[in-house]
């Protein structure tokens, strides 16, 4: 018997050229269906010999999460949330990028690129564009406006996955530079980023491309390259936060650093088994009280996971992880950069980035704040914070 494989043709994404071509997200029905049957027909493991998440998703957190995703969750109510802002296709490099592009209607606006990471998406920042583009509307000033661009990294979403190896944060750097070139941004434009997206904006940092003036992240890679034999309490602190990530919590890198293709055949067939990978992740990585639903909706992090399931895109993915090396000091450590840095601490990100660490790499901060709630996905936990700090941090370049 010869097994065919079944692979989503995609025919509503048009083909990516040199040119800016407009594109609408339009599932086709028979995608939903076969996610329901799928979910329908699930086999399930047995419950868990824990009275918590250390084993990994409780049985009775999954049976309930996917449920919901089964029976109240709608696919077309973020399909015409994406929909609503201008949403464009574009070869860069040999692949073909998609991006959001939401123009400001204020005439100074600042164009600003935002770089998601992974198990992250486009998702992550949908709920800051608009008071981004338009603070006036939100109660803001138009001081502060954005044109703001949301690609998807390649490999993920409406992006093209790559046919060859070397697609890593770097190259992605050099892709993101042509875009707002390409899209009139090249004389003055800034760019934030957490997770995958502070690795590339710390590259942008150090590639200083023409017209770049400031960027901004969430998870500042200024980890010490080996442990300090003299370390402050809080930095002894950080430390621990460091090590315990680096040696007990990051198996799931170490595995798509590794194997993402063998992964891969579990999580682009089994719904149960996408959903249960990303949703640990959303529990381990948010400011909650125990549960993901603490920090973010059922919606949004369904809205994350079936963008991953619909463009079968999860197996490609993670082999930025295998593209950018495995896990260590050296992923969060960019060297030296004397570039304008702005940076925000949030209080349950994965290890907090200190001060007195980035003072050693960076002489020019131009904004550094540690705020009081919100975790990993920053932008999606607290978007209203999000939006606030990336306002501040780029105050002080509009003028240069």
């Amino acid at each position: 018997m010869t097994i065919e494989p079944r692979c989503m043709s995609r025919s509503w994404t048009p083909p990516a050229t040199s040119d800016v071509t407009s594109f609408r997200v339009q599932v086709p029905e028979q995608a939903v269906r076969d996610l329901h049957s799928r979910i329908r027909n699930a086999r399930w493991p047995e419950k868990e010999l824990a009275p918590d998440w250390s084993q990994g998703v409780p049985l009775s957190d999954a049976r309930d999460f996917v449920e919901y995703w089964a029976s109240r969750y709608d696919w077309r109510r973020l399909e015409a949330e994406i929909n609503s802002f201008g949403n464009y296709r574009m070869q860069l490099d040999g692949v073909g990028i998609h991006f959001i592009h939401a123009e400001s209607p204020h005439a100074d606006a600042l164009p600003l690129i935002l770089t998601h990471g992974w198990p992250g998406s486009i998702v992550e920042f949908l709920d800051c564009i608009g008071p981004l583009v338009d603070p006036v509307r939100y109660g803001g000033s138009a001081r502060d406006a954005f044109h703001v661009i949301i690609p998807s990294l390649p490999g993920f979403g409406f992006s093209d996955r790559p046919g060859e190896r070397g697609w890593n944060h770097t190259r992605i750097a050099r892709a993101w530079v042509e875009l707002m070139n390409r899209l009139g941004y090249e004389e003055r434009w800034v760019a934030q980023g957490g997770d995958w997206g502070s690795a590339v904006v710390h590259v942008l940092a150090l590639l200083k491309p023409a017209g770049l003036r400031a960027m901004h992240t969430n998870w500042p890679q200024v980890v010490p390259m080996r442990k300090p034999d003299h370390m402050t309490p809080e930095e002894q602190k950080a430390w621990a936060q460091v090590d315990e990530f680096q040696t007990i919590n990051n198996g799931y890198w170490r595995e798509q650093a590794t194997r993402p293709q063998t992964l891969g055949y579990a999580l682009t067939d089994s719904p149960i088994g996408l959903a249960t990978w990303i949703l640990e992740k959303f529990q381990a990585w948010t400011d909650n009280s125990g549960e993901p639903q603490d920090a973010l909706s059922n919606d949004r992090m369904l809205d994350n996971i079936s963008l991953y399931w619909f463009t079968e895109t999860i197996t490609s993915s993670m082999r930025l992880y295998m593209e950018c090396g495995p896990a260590g000091p050296g992923p969060f450590n960019a060297g030296r950069i004397d570039f304008p840095i702005a940076a925000t601490i949030f209080p349950r990100e994965i290890f907090k980035a200190l001060r007195s660490w980035a003072d050693r790499l960076w002489p020019n901060i131009v904004y550094w704040n540690e705020v009081d709630h919100g975790g990993h996905f920053a932008a999606m936990e607290q978007p209203d914070i999000f939006v606030n700090e990336v306002r501040n941090a780029f105050r002080t370049c509009r003028g240069r």
